[in-house]
């Protein structure tokens, strides 16, 4: 399983994390993940914006569908989540 390991090295099993989506999200999942850094940064950046935006127009009492806010900040979520294991799976690679 991986890479044959040297002398004084040691494998290190990262948490599992389960996640529970439903069908649409899974697709949104799986099309971060084939993502390159740059893409994640770029895609993060446009999410934070969207969500700057739809939160004046829920202020200005103008937003279509609440919903939005809260897809939006699951998907900033998902991005950080991705972009954290990515930093531990590296950190553990180079242990």
């Amino acid at each position: 399983m991986g890479l044959p390991l040297s002398e004084g090295e040691k494998r290190v099993q990262l948490p599992l994390v389960v996640l529970v989506v439903r069908i649409m999200s899974a697709i949104k999942i799986a099309e971060l993940r084939d993502m390159s850094v740059d893409q994640l940064e770029a895609t993060l950046k446009e999410a934070k914006e969207k969500l700057f935006h739809l939160r004046l127009q829920a202020r200005m009492e103008r937003l279509d569908s609440p919903s939005e806010l809260k897809k939006n900040k699951r998907l900033i979520a998902r991005i950080l989540t991705l972009k954290s294991l990515r930093k531990l799976q590296k950190e553990t690679i180079t242990q």
